[in-house]
């Protein structure tokens, strides 16, 4: 799977291409979506997406939906495309995770606008916190939901100072869900590549 900044049409694969070349391949994505994926606290998955996820993601549904007509390929990339960083940003889906249906009812509810309260931190440099679900809103007044988008966008002097090296914490400080950490070292390196000087 070849990056190039851009996804298009015309530089997917092809259905017969993918398979052959997810059987080789799924392993290493997998691992690449685990180690760009942080537990904050219990409860909170953030997945930071790449392009290396998000081209996944779209070769994925293109297999499952057996798309092949042009229509329905630029469909899918419209779909995810956006969740992709675009040099100045990090990008992440993050999931609410409870196993008990009951409790997950009471905590979504506890948890409305939880997606604003979700930070990036640089060392030296103040807190960012996410532009979430910028493609439809996802909570009611009665409950948020299971699943946000969130984008953290980055200041050139943040963005140098995670590439040389500055550490970062991602936190949440919700009343009802505070809790933060500092990024793993192989993390880091790796979403530091999401970002251009």
């Amino acid at each position: 799977m070849q990056c190039t900044g851009h996804i298009t049409a015309d530089n997917l694969m092809s259905l017969e291409a993918y398979s052959k070349w997810r059987k080789a391949h799924k392993p290493e994505i997998i691992a690449h979506r685990k180690m760009r994926s942080i537990f904050l606290g219990e409860h909170v998955n953030v997945q930071f997406e790449s392009e290396q996820t998000i081209r996944y993601q779209i070769q994925e549904m293109l297999r499952i939906e057996k798309i092949f007509e042009e229509e329905g390929i630029q469909s899918e990339i419209d779909a995810y495309a956006p969740l992709m960083p675009d040099g100045t940003n990090w990008k992440a889906t993050m999931l609410i995770e409870y196993a008990d249906i009951a409790e997950r009812k009471r905590e979504l509810a506890r948890l409305i606008d939880i997606e604003d309260r979700m930070f990036v931190e640089v060392e030296g440099h103040p807190r960012v916190y996410a532009v979430a679900d910028e493609d439809l809103d996802r909570e009611t007044d009665e409950k948020t939901s299971s699943v946000h988008f969130l984008r953290w966008e980055l200041t050139a002097p943040m963005r140098a100072a995670v590439l040389a090296g500055a550490a970062v914490k991602l936190g949440c400080d919700h009343t009802h869900y505070p809790a933060h950490l500092q990024i793993p070292a192989d993390t880091l390196a790796s979403l530091a590549g999401d970002l251009k000087p």
